[in-house]
């Protein structure tokens, strides 16, 4: 089988733009119903609620904070403890309803606080932390109130789930400017970005939602997805440069 094609910030751009337009037929919540689904599984499939109940889930004020807010709802439905802290709310409907739909499932979200205080706290009492900040559209530098709260979570010790590419490091070159966060699970979205080549934790795909069309008209090479699932790991990089 050809290798899996890696995007580039223009691509991913481009494919995300076909899946919402007249080819692709998705609307912008089906999307991050199912990024955020795919998520949640995969924080679940490698954090089990009995070890790790209580998730932090950072979230941004775009799409990527709302694939965040989706994951924690479906976090609450499988039984953990999730806590919102999303310091910059998007303006948008969509993000005000999302967020709704987890104040409707009991989960809170923080109060901001100027010294990033809240968030403090909240990493103290917290298990495992699913980052949602920041997506491939993100350029440097790393703005208020997101500067001082990349390196209040990096110093927590707490197991880090990012979504799609992970905060701080840019989509194409990676971690270049060493401010973004290292985690130890990753979910790509649609297909992973070239910034990640070199990621060595646990690295699954979510993306069952990308049309056969899509996926042969880019020469994506997807992975098949097991039965019913959401998610799909891809070999590690030690693993994949011994094959």
């Amino acid at each position: 089988m050809a290798a899996m094609r890696f995007l580039n910030s223009k691509l991913a751009q481009q494919i995300d733009e076909e899946l919402m337009n007249a080819t692709g037929a998705f609307s912008l919540d089906q999307l991050m119903e199912l990024a955020g689904l795919a998520c949640a599984q995969a924080l679940a499939t490698v954090y089990n609620r009995e070890k790790y109940p209580r998730v932090l889930v950072c979230c941004g004020p775009g799409n990527q904070g709302g694939d965040g807010l989706v994951a924690a709802r479906h976090l609450g439905m499988f039984g953990y403890k999730p806590t919102i802290w999303m310091p910059k709310p998007g303006s948008k409907e969509i993000y005000k309803r999302l967020q709704q739909q987890c104040t409707n499932m009991k989960i809170q979200t923080l109060e901001h606080s100027e010294n990033n205080e809240s968030l403090r706290t909240a990493l103290a009492s917290s298990d495992v932390v699913l980052d949602a900040i920041f997506g491939f559209s993100f350029k440097p530098p790393v703005r208020s109130p997101f500067d001082t709260a990349l390196p209040l979570i990096a110093r927590s010790g707490l197991p880090i789930v990012s979504v799609d590419i992970p905060s701080g490091w840019n989509v194409e070159e990676g971690n270049v400017d060493g401010v973004g966060l290292n985690p130890d699970v990753l979910v790509s979205l649609t297909a992973p970005k070239e910034g990640v080549r070199k990621f060595t934790g646990r690295h699954f795909l979510g993306g069952r939602f990308v049309p056969k069309s899509l996926e042969d008209k880019y020469q994506l090479n997807l992975p098949e997805y097991p039965g019913f699932s959401q998610i799909v790991e891809l070999p590690r990089v030690d693993d994949a440069q011994k094959l």
